[in-house]
């Protein structure tokens, strides 16, 4: 092989080796939960709940704030539905437990203000679902008495699929 020869070839592939570099700059890879596992957690928790006395809903968000998983136990009002979506809401966005959202409003680490935002539910209840570092999404619990009992169903939930969770 002759000199250019070689250094065309060696341009050629010094261009290549860099165009798939560029290209994923423009590409976001991420985790996301797989909605099997999200009804899995739901009813986790929702047995959970049943199992401590309380009838309830529950639902699980993607890491984008939409719903894969939706329910509500018979004797549940539904606008525990709402509430348990504004908690799940609440813990994916400001990416924290609504208790631990709630105490850092109170102690002043958090504005109040964003209490009054649209779609925030600052009531404990709603957990983050998080593995391996990444944000998959939410778990809002309501209609037992108290938001401690809805965050222990929302943890038993979490419980129940976490070995599905780590990567």
């Amino acid at each position: 092989m002759n000199k250019s020869l070689i250094l065309a070839v060696a341009a050629a592939v010094s261009i290549a080796a860099a165009l798939p570099a560029r290209a994923a700059e423009g590409i976001i890879t991420y985790k996301s939960l797989a909605p099997d596992t999200a009804f899995e957690l739901a009813r986790a928790a929702l047995q959970q709940c049943r199992k401590d006395g309380y009838q309830v809903a529950v639902v699980v968000l993607d890491r984008f704030g939409a719903p894969l998983v939706e329910l509500r136990d018979r004797y549940t009002p539904v606008g525990a539905l709402a509430i348990a979506r504004g908690k799940a809401w609440t813990a994916t966005t400001f990416t924290r437990d609504t208790s631990a959202f709630v105490e850092a409003i109170k102690d002043g680490t958090l504005g109040f203000g964003l209490a009054n935002l649209p779609k925030v539910t600052p009531l404990g209840g709603g957990l983050v679902i998080e593995a391996g570092g990444s944000l998959l999404g939410g778990v809002g619990v309501a209609g037992a008495p108290g938001g401690d009992k809805d965050e222990a169903c929302a943890k038993a939930g979490l419980a129940a699929v976490q070995d599905k969770l780590e990567f």
